[in-house]
């Protein structure tokens, strides 16, 4: 199937197609195959599926479907390559020495806020495993095929979500709590989408203002869907533990004293998160592993 719209980028070296595209939700929408990276999203020209590959110092990039040539012109954007490091000069030994090794790392934009927004609150309060298992049921059963040659799922639209009611979402393993958070969500997509458009502040105190949406989901949208390169998830279960272990070697900090370490990297502090997660730093974990639920059965 010949694509619908094709162009050709030159990101700023160096540059790692796959470490800069890591963060976006894995599922149905999203397949590494062949050296390529294929996305399935809703654009605001409809749906879209684009093709990353890269090759060389280039980047190629094709689409398919209605969105196609929304999604081909805001590639180098998805890519990270609005996202400027100037002035990230880290002086802690082991950032300075991730930030010299882990090359290539850029802060990817989508500009799809409502698609950012559902897999952050599926991942409020559970563990990565259910959240990724409990969406991508979601995108499998409320999605529909995507356009083009690879067999991609859309996530499902706010139109659909809306509609379904809260005790649909419990065969996904999503309780009525986060349903309805994801439904509220749903009914005012439109003003979610708009912060696209915002500075920084006004965007996250537009989203806060919707129930269910704190620091926390609001830090984890903004980080993909606006590439904040300062956004900081304040109430994660294991990030604090992980930034005090990496600065301090401690197994064990908080969120205050996390907000202090990150304190003379404001501006960059979601990059030097980004650094420490790519390393693989995490702290020591004690206690019995949480267990999972399933509330399929309720």
């Amino acid at each position: 199937m010949r694509p619908e719209a094709q162009a050709t980028f030159e990101p700023r070296p160096p540059f790692d197609l796959d470490l800069t595209l890591a963060p976006l939700s894995s599922g149905p929408s999203l397949r590494h195959h062949d050296g390529a990276t294929w996305r399935a999203s809703r654009t605001p020209d409809g749906p879209a599926t684009v093709q990353l590959k890269q090759r060389g110092r280039s980047v190629e990039v094709s689409g398919w479907g209605p969105g196609a040539e929304w999604a081909v012109s805001h590639a180098p954007e998805l890519c990270g390559q609005a996202d400027d490091d100037t002035g990230f000069a880290p002086a802690h030994p082991l950032i300075k020495r991730l930030h010299h090794e882990i090359r290539g790392i850029r802060l990817p934009r989508t500009r799809s806020v409502f698609e950012a927004v559902v897999p952050a609150v599926i991942l409020q309060q559970v563990t990565t495993e259910e959240a990724v298992d409990s969406y991508r049921h979601l995108v499998n059963a409320l999605g529909e095929p995507a356009p083009g040659p690879a067999p991609l799922t859309l996530p499902p639209s706010p139109q659909v979500l809306l509609r379904t009611p809260y005790w649909s979402f419990h065969r996904f393993g999503i309780e009525r709590r986060r349903a309805e958070i994801i439904i509220r969500a749903a009914r005012s997509a439109n003003r979610l989408e708009e912060i696209v458009a915002m500075d920084i502040a006004g965007a996250y105190q537009r989203m806060r203002a919707f129930p269910g949406i704190g620091p926390w989901t609001a830090a984890k949208v903004a980080t993909v869907a606006l590439g904040d390169p300062d956004a900081v998830p304040v109430g994660d279960y294991h990030l604090p533990h992980s930034i005090g272990y990496a600065f301090e070697g401690t197994p064990r900090s908080t969120d205050e004293r996390m907000l202090e370490l990150l304190e003379p990297y404001r501006g960059h502090r979601a990059r030097v998160i980004r650094l420490i997660t790519v390393a693989g730093i995490v702290a020591p974990r004690f206690g019995p592993r949480k267990p999972l639920r399933n509330f399929r059965s309720y």
